[in-house]
Parts: structure tokens; C-alpha cells; sequence
């Protein structure tokens, strides 16, 4: 079965980085789009970014120039650098397969929490 697991995320300052991970089993990772989301408290979940098998990406406005995604084909991993970090960025992240045509996700991780302290 498809399984998303999420780490890396915690406490850090305004301004510092942080680096989250998925690790992803149960499908042929290279073959789906993946991306990153996140919810914060009393908001809608939001797409962060996301990543096609070929390495093509998009971002969300919020994070252009700050959040890097990329992925290891080979590891089955996706990751998400964050730099220059902002309050405004403090929400539970969440790892997806994301269907393209759909523009949605079908498979989530269980989110991991990252908070940014000003």
C-alpha cells in the first residue's frame, strides 16, 4: 500500500532553514508527482510546491525564492529546503502523491508540525 512518511520538521527561528523529507513506498515513485502542503491553524490546507518525476516544479507565490523542492528517484525520497523562514510559515506539512490532471493529491502523509518562532 502506498505509505508517505514525513521528517525533519520542528522549532526554529525566524530566518533560519529547516529541511523536511518524505519517504515514499507502495508505488513507483518516479512515476507521480509529488508535492508538498501544508495547513495552518484555522486555515485552509494549501499546496506548498510540487515536483513532477522529471524534476519540473511549481510553486505557491508564498514560498517562490525561499522553498526549494527536489526528489531522489533512486531513494524514493522527496524533500522540501525552506530558508528564510517566516511566522506566517508555521503550519503542519504534509507530503502527497499529487495527481496532475486532477490538481489534487491522492495520498497524504500524517504531517509533520513546523513552527517558526519571531
Amino acid at each position: 500500500q502506498v505509505q508517505l512518511v514525513e521528517s525533519g520538521g520542528g522549532l526554529v527561528q525566524a530566518g533560519g532553514s529547516l529541511r523536511l523529507s518524505c519517504a515514499a513506498s507502495g508505488f513507483i515513485f518516479s512515476s507521480y508527482t509529488m508535492g508538498w502542503y501544508r495547513q495552518a491553524p484555522g486555515k485552509e490546507r494549501e499546496l506548498v510546491a510540487h515536483i513532477s518525476g522529471g524534476g519540473g516544479t511549481v510553486y505557491a507565490d508564498s514560498v517562490k525564492g525561499r522553498f526549494t523542492i527536489s526528489r531522489d528517484n533512486a531513494e524514493n525520497t522527496l524533500y522540501l529546503r525552506m530558508n528564510s523562514l517566516k511566522p506566517e510559515d508555521t503550519a503542519v506539512y504534509y507530503c502527497a502523491r499529487y495527481i496532475t490532471p486532477m490538481k489534487r493529491a491522492d495520498y497524504w502523509g500524517q504531517g509533520i508540525q513546523v513552527t517558526v518562532s519571531s
